[in-house]
């Protein structure tokens, strides 16, 4: 009975806390808000800072914040031209290039990112950080930190927002904040990854073509990330990563619609 109550409490608050991807329309769990998750961004994203040397007065490092800027302003546009003012609230965008080897890039919800200067040789140009960029705004537009926190905290059992949350199991929600932007590799969060990943290269090919970036460039940009991989690369199902394959291949079937967006930005 107690089982039945559970799972009927927990379908109620699922229905009530959903959420659509803009653009995509996907449906997602939302059980943290941007009230609480913010803050705990932008004290993790300045933390990183601190901790890592930011590279500001270089090429690589003014190019990195001129893209960022570039698509930050579409994107803000197009929201705002489709209604979705709303999903930007709290939204503070910075963009920095970190001194590192990784390649790797990533973004915070509220539009915090971080480049690495190891994936700046593979982005080769401008057109290519602005593949990577479009990519990484994508997750925190869609609110992909979110939505896997939100499902993290359904799977432990931790019901309510991110603050009942804490009150419940401080430790278990710290850990859960850090795997749901990427510091974690449970292999439960892995499905979840991949979807996300997939669906911030759609919604990133279109943020570019916005910004007045081709998107045709996009697929070429894989082909050299799959080249610069050293050894052999993870299967699949065991990677939080779609393989590059996969990912052109999603690339060209939205690639039409991308264009339209490349069109529309050269006719401003």
């Amino acid at each position: 009975m107690i089982r039945r109550i559970f799972a009927i409490v927990l379908l109620g608050l699922v229905i009530y806390a959903c959420a659509k991807v803009p653009m995509s329309g996907r449906s997602q769990l939302a059980l943290v808000s941007n009230e609480e998750l913010l803050p705990m961004a932008y004290q993790q994203y300045n933390q990183v800072l601190k901790e890592n040397k930011v590279i500001t007065n270089t090429p690589d490092g003014q190019m990195v914040v001129r893209v960022g800027k570039r698509i930050a302003a579409a994107v803000d546009q197009y929201m705002k031209e489709n209604g979705y003012e709303k999903e930007m609230q709290g939204f503070a965008w910075e963009f920095n290039l970190i001194q590192d080897a990784i390649v790797n890039a990533w973004c915070m919800p509220g539009g915090k990112v971080a480049f690495y200067t190891g994936i700046i040789p593979i982005c080769k140009d401008e057109t290519g950080i602005a593949v990577v960029m479009g990519h990484e705004v994508a997750h925190a537009i869609a609110h992909h930190g979110r939505e896997r926190m939100s499902n993290a905290m359904v799977m432990n059992g931790l019901l309510g927002t991110a603050q009942a949350a804490m009150g419940q199991n401080p430790t278990l929600t710290q850990s859960i904040f850090l795997q749901a932007f990427g510091a974690g590799g449970e292999l439960g969060m892995l499905s979840f990854s991949r979807k996300h990943e997939l669906e911030a290269d759609q919604l990133g090919l279109n943020f570019m073509a916005l910004a007045g970036y081709d998107p045709r460039e996009a697929p070429g940009f894989w082909d050299r990330m799959n080249q610069g991989k050293e050894g052999e690369a993870p299967p699949e199902f065991l990677s939080t990563h779609p393989g590059p394959n996969k990912r052109k291949e999603e690339l060209i079937k939205q690639m039409p619609i991308a264009l339209e967006y490349f069109e529309r930005s050269k006719a401003k």
